[in-house]
């Protein structure tokens, strides 16, 4: 099994999955998936920090400035371009040491019957095509 969530989806699925009522090995799996994809989010932090300083003006000591709570890029479209290149980037997680724990939350997803709506609804059904949980004919 191979999953892929694109970066933008990270942060939406860490939270969706976080706050499902798991136990014992569902949770312990769910944990495992979750801390993969907090490390890409913070490795996807890092990158964009770094776009920004490469195109925002900065600082005397190389810190991008501010301008009312938003960084002072002086290449609007190069900038939003980046930005969009690396949340279209994908964290990979293949069997492996990771099959039994891919299987498991893809069990999750499939066994969840929850009534949910807007954001919630989206993410859950992004989270099931990335599992590829209605190809398999569940």
């Amino acid at each position: 099994m191979k999953v892929e969530i694109k970066n933008l989806y990270l942060k939406p699925a860490i939270d969706f999955l976080f706050n499902l009522e798991l136990e014992r090995k569902q949770s312990r799996h769910r944990t495992k998936f979750i801390k993969q994809m907090n490390e890409r989010l913070k490795e996807v932090g890092e990158e964009r920090m770094e776009i920004v300083k490469d195109n925002a003006n900065l600082d005397e000591e190389g810190n991008p400035i501010e301008k009312d709570g938003e960084y002072d890029i002086y290449d609007k479209q190069k900038f939003d371009k980046e930005i969009k290149e690396l949340f279209d980037e994908s964290l990979v997680i293949e069997g492996g040491d990771n099959q039994q724990m891919l299987e498991t939350v893809s069990k999750v997803l499939k066994e969840d019957k929850s009534k949910l709506k807007g954001t919630k609804a989206a993410v859950r059904d992004y989270l099931c095509d990335q599992f590829q949980i209605d190809k398999e004919g569940e």
